[in-house]
Parts: structure tokens; sequence; C-alpha cells
């Protein structure tokens, strides 16, 4: 039973009150309208026949004065002694007694009045024995909140009602696949034992940032209707040595009072790296914390009926003791999802919405490869808000394609002010990478150009591959190289100039070419082979250096390999411009007059010599820009994953995307 706080502290609260009210009346004693006189004033008073009536109560007296025609004066009060008699003492001086004399009335001295007396005489140290109770707990409640570093922070949700159940998860067709089995473990345990099989005690959820780990947890526990302690790796550790273990040790302790249920541990690698890599050697905090862990899943007994769900973007930095048979037997690896699995993510993100009958998700999910399920969930809450801000009903297409470039580079800085000289020198940088891209036979297709600046970007050229690429050929490099070469050739071309607004471009066509020949081994002069060997620091989880496994004479071939793939994709590009200039000066005009294209204006801009009517192109719609492709070397690959499809180009003028 939890106590509300407001009752925590209602008696000290009630003995502060009554406490008061006990000195008020204590210090103002007037208010009561009566005066104490001694014995001897009431004998010489009941002489004189100004008394008409004595109240007996105990020890007190009251005295009455008798009525005259004034009326009734002040009342008095006096005190005798247990032994003294009133009514003898007013005979002995002569004072009668009786209806034509002084009146003698007798009161009890017990019941209310004389407990009431009673408490008031005990009240105050009633009430600092109050005050002294109230600080005492207040010190021990502090003593017992400094003793609770050892306790789980762990969330316990119950799911009565799930909130979240399979049907919300979309484009990871196979993970659920795979935790469908741990679900029906859950649900009916007996079905499982009694064929003496044995469910994986741990599940590794294994995937990019966005994919939908957390999401496909809480699907789990929602769909097996068993409570649910979630807890993030960081939350184990603390500045106290052994606060991460006794954590550990009341995590599992809470799980086995409400078995069946499921843990989930997100970002296990702050507690799960390799041991030994550490600063503190053996007796690191980390690492007693992951011992705890090792204890505790090894030392589940087959009836427990609990499950540890973790998850991870960092398989590889993970404690191999950590990923045996009997801990996490189970690793489900959630991948960037297709474009049947972008569309089906979109389906469900945008259930609720209303959606414009022009808006076709099918042609959002071949636009966006690349995207994991949070992007496309921010896709949508992004275009909704577009389509608010414009007082619209619905959500239309172009809010979708505006909502595209604002999740990629953010929103368009229509408050910059170019001069017409560099506003000219960018239409022609991005002309040439469209002219280029659109010549060669092995190049994404050109999907939009733009020379309007958005977030860091002063202009972009957006590529689309017809369909999910999972391979790279050496073909598809080398048109590749050739695209980023395209705008730095186009600003020699027309301006007989170089500008800063190709360093990108030279930076991603160098990390290109060092791919193909180190990693890859697509040079004819040095042979299917790789050259150097990365290294990893486990304790700092990232690629601080790369170990040269070759010579000088290596090195020189490499340089020379590298340079000659960028000289020969020059020279290609080079070739494309010089030839079509009359097309890259009729699309460079078209962009300066209209700062984008795309769709059915590009179209007619490629096929035709004639530049497309006014009328008709309008203001075109804003298509997505698609995240730069980046070649393998440059993206490394986590924990061994398959290879995802690879975004495509978006050339950029002069800034790194």
């Amino acid at each position: 039973m939890i106590k509300k706080p407001w009752m925590k502290n209602s008696l000290v609260y009630l003995l502060i009150t009554i406490g008061v009210i006990v000195v008020f009346y204590t210090l103002v004693p007037a208010l009561n309208n009566t005066a104490e006189i001694s014995i001897t004033e009431v004998i010489t008073k009941a002489q004189r026949q100004e008394i008409g009536e004595i109240v007996v109560q105990g020890e007190k007296l009251t005295i009455i004065p008798r009525l005259t025609e004034s009326g009734a004066g002040l009342k008095f009060t006096s005190r005798m002694s247990e032994q003294t008699d009133i009514v003898s003492l007013l005979t002995e001086n002569n004072v009668e007694i009786g209806p034509t004399g002084v009146q003698v009335t007798f009161k009890g001295s017990g019941g209310f009045g004389s407990i009431f007396g009673i408490l008031l005489n005990f009240l105050p140290l009633i009430f600092f024995g109050g005050l002294i109770l109230f600080m005492m707990r207040q010190a021990q409640g502090s003593n017992n909140q400094t003793m609770s570093f050892g306790k789980s922070r762990a969330k316990m949700m119950t799911f009565d009602k799930p909130s979240v159940t399979f049907a919300d998860v979309a484009g990871v067709e196979e993970a659920k696949t795979e935790l469908e089995e741990i679900v029906e473990f859950l649900k009916y345990p007996e079905r499982f034992l009694a064929l003496g099989a044995r469910i994986p005690k741990g599940v590794l959820l294994v995937g990019q940032p966005g994919t939908g780990k957390t999401l496909l947890a809480r699907a789990v526990a929602g769909e097996a209707g068993v409570p649910f302690f979630h807890i993030s790796g960081s939350e184990f550790v603390e500045m106290f040595v052994g606060v991460g273990a006794a954590r550990v040790r009341d995590l599992f302790e809470q799980a086995k009072r409400n078995s069946p249920c499921i843990i989930f541990v997100d970002e296990i690698d702050a507690v799960g790296r390799h041991r030994g890599a550490g600063l503190g050697g053996g007796h690191d905090e980390r690492e007693q914390t992951l011992n705890q862990i090792l204890v505790e899943m090894d030392g589940f007994e087959t009836n427990t009926n609990i499950i540890v769900v973790a998850a991870t973007n960092r398989p590889d930095i993970l404690d191999p003791a950590l990923l045996r048979p009997g801990r996490f037997d189970r690793r489900v690896t959630l991948d960037l999802p297709d474009v049947i699995g972008r569309q089906a993510i979109l389906n469900v993100h945008s259930k609720g919405k209303p959606l414009s009958p022009e808006v076709k998700l099918d042609t959002l999910a071949k636009e966006t490869p690349g995207f994991s399920g949070a992007d496309l969930s921010n896709l949508v809450n992004e275009a909704a808000l577009l389509a608010a801000r414009k007082n619209q009903k619905s959500i239309n297409m172009p809010e979708f394609e505006e909502a595209v470039e604002r999740v990629i580079a953010g929103p368009e800085r229509k408050s910059r002010v170019i001069n017409p000289r560099e506003k000219e020198m960018t239409a022609y940088h991005e002309a040439g990478h469209a002219l280029v891209a659109w010549s060669l036979p092995h190049a994404d297709k050109v999907h939009k150009i733009s020379i309007v600046a958005r977030g860091a970007m002063g202009g972009h050229t957006t590529l689309l591959p017809e369909e999910d690429r999972y391979l790279w050929t050496k073909n598809q490099f080398e048109d590749m190289l050739a695209v980023t070469m395209g705008g730095r050739i186009a600003e020699e071309l027309i301006f007989d100039e170089v500008t800063t607004g190709a360093s990108n471009d030279i930076e991603k066509a160098t990390k290109i070419a060092l791919g193909m020949v180190k990693r890859y081994g697509m040079s004819k002069a040095l042979g299917p082979r790789t050259f150097g060997k990365r290294e990893e620091l486990v304790f700092l989880g990232r690629e601080m250096n790369e170990e040269r496994d070759y010579g000088d004479r290596i090195a020189e071939e490499i340089d020379h390999e590298v340079q000659r793939f960028i000289a020969e994709a020059y020279e290609n590009a080079q070739r494309v411009i010089i030839e079509g200039k009359p097309k890259l000066v009729q699309l460079a005009e078209y962009l300066i007059q209209h700062e984008a294209v795309s769709g059915d204006e590009l179209a007619v801009l490629f096929n035709s010599d004639e530049s497309p009517e006014d009328g008709n192109s309008g203001n075109p719609a804003v298509p997505p820009q698609i995240p730069p492709t980046v070649p393998a070397d440059t993206q490394p690959n986590l924990g061994g994953l398959p290879p995802h499809p690879a975004p495509s180009l978006s050339a950029d003028h002069g800034i790194t995307p």
C-alpha cells in the first residue's frame, strides 16, 4: 500500500496547529474575561454581599457577582487547597449560605474538562516530541535514499492492454519471425517443456540506429502480455564501486518475483565491452557489472521463464562470454529496410493521418533508399507539420517530398543572399554533375537538381538508383568518380577558373578510389589483395589508426593507382561535358531562372534541345534529396553485418553532407 504524500506529515501538522492555539491562549489570558483573586478576597466580597454564587470544581472556584441594577459584574476565579471546605469557611466568617445569601454549587472535577486541562498542561511536551519524531523520520528517509544506490532503476511496465504489437513493426519481417518463438514460449511454456525444448535465455538485437530494436522489444512484451523491465546499460554504472553489480542482482530478483517476464537492456555495449580493456583492469566497475550479468544469466533455473533481450549497434565490441550459448543464444539482425519494407513502414506511420489521394507511398519508398525506420517516421511527421503550417486539411505529395529534404539537409535557407555570379557558378556546377550522371551508362539516374541553399548545402544533385543495391561493380565506381568530377570540370570550362565548391567532391572521389585499391582489389597493377589492417581500440569504441602491412614501394603503387583512377574519371567526365556543352548551358540557364528542376521538366531538358515552357514548369515540386553514397571502406561494417542497400549519390556544392 502506497501512502499519499499529503498523509505522511498530517500528524505533525496537527500538533503544530494545536501548539499554536495553546500558546495563543496562554499568552492572551484576557480572552477568558476572568480575573483570579485570593480566597481571602472571596470571603471579604461575600461578607459585603457582592457575591451571588460560587461554583466549586475541584480546587477551582468560579465567583459569580450578585445582580445589580447595572447588571452583573465581571466573574472571578480563585483556588483553594483540597483540605479546605468553602462552606465551612463561609459559615465561620458569618456569611449566609442559601437563596438569600451566597449559593454554593459543586461540579465534578473529572470528565472532559479535566482531561482537556491535562492535555493543555502536557501539550508543549507532546508538541516538541512530535517535532523531534518528524526530524528523526526525515533523517531516516535520507539514509534510506543514500543506501538505495544498489536498487535497480529498471522501469516495470505491464501490458494488460498492449500499446505496441507486431502489427506496429514493419520492414523487419525476418526479425519478427525469429521472435515469435519467444512470444509463444512466454504464452504457452508447457508446449515447449513437454517436448524437452529449451528456449533461448537471451536474445541480442543487432542493427544500426533507428532500425527498430527498442520498438521490436516492446512489441514482444506486448504480444506476450507479460511484465517488461526496461533499463539502459549506462544506468548500471555509478561512481561508487559495486553499485552496478548490486543493481544487476536487484533487477534479476525483481524479475524472478514477476516471472514470466522480459528484461530489456538497451545499449548493452555500455557495460558489455571486452574485459581487460578498461583503465582499471580486472577491478574496473564496468567489468564487475558485466561479471554479475554473466552470473545471473547463467544461473537461471529452467523454470524461471525469464528472457533477457538486449540491443546494440556495436556487437563487435561485446565480450565473447556474453555471446556464448547459454547467455545470448540468439542474435537477431535488423538491417535497413528494402523498398518493400520502407513502404510497409510508411503505411504503419501514416495510419490515422489524412492523406491526399495523390500521395503514393510506393513512390516515396523508391525515393528513400538508405532510410531507416526512424527516418521514415520522422519523414511522415515532418510532412504532417508542413501541411498543418499551410492550414491544409490533408497531407499532399509536395509536403512529403519537401519533408524528405528537411530530414536530410534541413529547411531551405530562403533568407540567404547569393550574388548573381555565385548563383551562376553553382548552377553550372550542379548542371555538370547532372550531365555526367545522365550520360554515363552505369551511373544512377538524375532525379533532381537544385541550387537552393538548404542547411549547410549550397546546392545538390540528387541521383536515385532504379532498385536497391547490395553490390557495387567496378564500372559503377568509375562512373561515380566521373560524376563527382563533373562539377569542377563545368566550372573550368565555363569560367576558366577553379573554386572551392568542389572540395567535398574531391574528398569523396579520393575515398572511393582508395577503397577500390586498398579494400576491393580492383587495381590490375596490385592485384586482388587488401592493404592495411585497421586497428580499433575497444575501450574507446572507435577506429583510431591503420596498421601498415606493406612497404614503401607498395605505398607508391597505391598512390599511383589512386591517382590513375581519379585521372581517368576526370578525363571521362571532361569528354562528356565538352560534347554536351550546349545541353550544360541550357540546363544551367534553366536552373538560374527556376532554381530547381525535376520530374518531367528534367526529362524534357535532357531529351530535347528546347527548354520546357515556363507555364508548364512553374515551381517544380521538390523531390527528396538522398544521402550520398559512400563506399563500404568509409562505413565500417558493424560486427559482420551484411551490407545494406547503398543510398544514392548526392553531389553537393562544396559542402560535406
